[in-house]
């Protein structure tokens, strides 16, 4: 069964880089899912795609987001982390990790249990 796991800090200041990863279980990203995404929720929002990266590697952004995001992963580890930078209070939310054989979605097959980010000074 696949299962997904996101870790990063709960509290990221105005201006800095938030970064997240998602550790991923039962199979390797590089095959099993055809697509891993990342997802946020605000609070009283609904769910915002924010960008994948494919079992090949290549690399997809909400057109939104895409001059503040960054999606990489690390095949060793079974890993993909998000990256996004000069954040704002605006930013706060619920993140989710997932993954899924279409993007972009704000219900993949498969998501983890989210972490909340706070962005405060």
């Amino acid at each position: 069964q696949v299962q997904l796991q996101e870790s990063g800090p709960g509290l990221v200041k105005p201006s800095q880089t938030l970064s997240l990863t998602c550790t991923v279980s039962g199979g390797s990203i590089t095959s099993i899912i055809s697509y891993w995404s990342w997802i946020r929720q605000p609070p009283g929002k609904g769910l915002e795609w924010m960008g994948a990266i494919s079992s090949s590697g290549s690399t997809y952004y909400s057109p939104s987001l895409k001059s503040r995001t960054s999606i990489y992963r690390d095949t060793s580890k079974n890993q993909f982390t998000l990256q996004l930078t000069s954040v704002t209070p605006e930013d706060t939310a619920v993140y989710y990790c997932g993954g899924g054989s279409v993007v972009p979605t704000t219900t993949p097959t498969y998501r983890g249990q989210g972490t909340q980010v706070t962005v405060s000074s």
